[in-house]
């Protein structure tokens, strides 16, 4: 017996619904997959705690990656507090995990100075406390390897020879001949590496006895959208600039779109190591960066912190890694961890 036009009709109503409900369940799966990992706390075992500056940042998420599975290896429970890049949430998250006694902290500061009363509020109440991925105190008074008094232990690059890498690899892309112009994109107020890194490129280009002009230096705070912002405004008031040097690679990404966009020839440089970064150096879109480790980063502070609970003494407590400076020549030397 036929169908009448109507059940044909409905029939096909029927088909294209599941195929839409699929297609979402596929989108939904692929977009979970990519987004960065929270992690979860455990249940049982020792509790060592993180709070950091905002799991929205791929490197604090690899960060917190690194933390976690490091807690897990250890049979321990992994409290990771996500601060979204507010200072007052971050002081609210360390009491918090002050009050779950927490076994050990690690804080990855918003702001290195206001962390240093965070440090001296945990340490007395006899709370091992390790600083991740940047320094606690002025970064213009104190250098990065000159640890804060009450860490267990500080677990970072060292942030100013970041820079230096990036200004070594900066001398070998300038114009010959002639006074190059560059542009810096800085991150968030705030944070120490912004200016860390910016002396360590500059003492880099001094070291070089190039002529160079810093033109213009704006914040790109962290994000790809951010650098695009930034190299855009500098573009317009500076079409001529030979290089930008962009203090994280998420704002190298953005830069670059913006100078694809306005026909610009400016030589890229970023930090960090990131796997959209390593594409884009494959691709030419970028020229280098420098390669940073978060995931190591994280498993660091959370062993130098369960030490230190079971009364393990260092003297070392300045805890890192190296960090190279990789073009297309030599990129398959970085393998990103965010």
């Amino acid at each position: 017996m036929r169908l009448r036009p109507r059940h044909i009709l409905t029939g096909l109503s029927v088909a294209i619904l599941i195929v839409a409900i699929l297609s979402l369940l596929a989108v939904r799966q692929q977009v979970m997959a990519q987004r960065p990992p929270v992690p979860a706390a455990q249940t049982g075992g020792e509790r060592y705690g993180l709070s950091t500056v905002g799991l929205s940042y791929p490197f604090a998420a690899a960060i917190a990656k690194g933390f976690t599975e490091a807690a897990r290896r250890a049979g321990a429970n992994a409290v990771v507090l996500d601060a979204k890049g507010d200072v007052q949430k971050q002081a609210n998250d360390i009491d918090d995990l002050i009050a779950q006694q927490a076994r050990g902290i690690a804080i990855m500061p918003i702001d290195s100075v206001v962390a240093q009363g965070w440090v001296d509020r945990i340490a007395r109440h006899a709370i091992p406390v390790a600083s991740v991925a940047a320094l606690i105190g002025d970064p213009r008074k104190r250098s990065v390897q000159d640890v804060y008094p009450g860490l267990t232990a500080l677990v970072s690059q060292d942030e100013v020879l970041a820079g230096t890498a990036a200004g070594q690899l900066a001398a070998r892309l300038l114009p010959p001949g002639k006074t190059a112009r560059i542009a810096i994109v800085e991150g968030a107020a705030g944070y120490p590496e912004v200016e860390q890194r910016a002396r360590g490129f500059r003492q880099a280009l001094d070291a070089a006895h190039l002529p160079y002009h810093i033109v213009a230096s704006q914040p790109g705070n962290w994000s790809s959208e951010g650098g695009e912002a930034a190299c855009q405004n500098i573009l317009t008031a500076q079409p001529q600039v030979d290089l930008f040097f962009s203090e994280a690679d998420d704002m190298v990404i953005g830069c670059a779109r913006a100078v694809r966009a306005a026909g610009s020839s400016a030589r890229l440089i970023g930090v960090g190591g990131s796997r959209l970064a390593i594409a884009s150096i494959k691709a030419g879109a970028v020229d280098g960066t420098v390669c940073f480790k978060p995931e190591a980063l994280g498993a660091l502070a959370f062993d130098a912190l369960h030490r230190a609970a079971r009364g393990e003494r260092r003297t070392d407590r300045f805890l890192t890694y190296p960090i190279p400076a990789v073009t297309r020549a030599n990129v398959d030397a970085c393998v990103g961890q965010w």
